[in-house]
């Protein structure tokens, strides 16, 4: 439907999803919730749908937000001077790119090209806590033995495998 907002000059399209969510307690129907999603946009050509699809697309970009300021806390004051603040939000804004960067290093082998795509996309979307405590948090072991070092993992989690993946890609480049 057309719609324009108070403070706008211009009609632009509103689309309006609705959706029934059924609550439920083991197998007794409790009740149906009904929701509204509402979708402001100015182009006409797309379907409703295409532009539902792209809106929620777009979405990611929140989630870095929400991430940054909550899961990373780069946006916390954590200082009383605003550089120690900016310094601090930099340090968290590069731990959060290291975690983009291992994502994207994931080496997709022909045979297995399915599953490392998807472990891939599992590991770029992520929340940073989780992420510091599958890969950062790993215990090793580093010994230092007949002129080379040897990583001994003492424990196994699912990411290892990808882990291991991407050191090894890193290691012969």
């Amino acid at each position: 439907m057309a719609y324009r907002p108070t403070a706008c000059q211009r009609m632009y399209r509103l689309i309006i999803v609705r959706q029934t969510i059924q609550v439920e307690e083991g197998q007794a129907r409790l009740f149906d919730e009904v929701r509204y999603r509402f979708y402001l946009t100015n182009d006409r050509e797309i379907t409703p749908r295409a532009a539902v699809f792209k809106a929620n697309g777009r979405c990611d970009q929140e989630n870095l937000v929400a991430q940054l300021k909550g899961g990373v806390h780069a946006l916390r004051a954590a200082v009383d001077n605003l550089v120690s603040n900016w310094a601090y939000m930099v340090m968290t804004a590069l731990a959060w790119s290291l975690k983009a960067w291992l994502a994207l290093s994931v080496p997709e082998h022909p045979r297995h090209k399915e599953t490392h795509r998807r472990q891939k996309h599992h590991l770029l979307r992520m929340e940073f806590k989780r992420f510091v405590n599958t890969i950062i948090l790993m215990p090793c072991q580093i010994v230092r033995s007949g002129r080379r070092l040897i990583f001994r993992l003492l424990s196994w989690n699912e990411w290892q495998g990808v882990f291991l993946r991407v050191v090894h890609a890193a290691w012969r480049c």
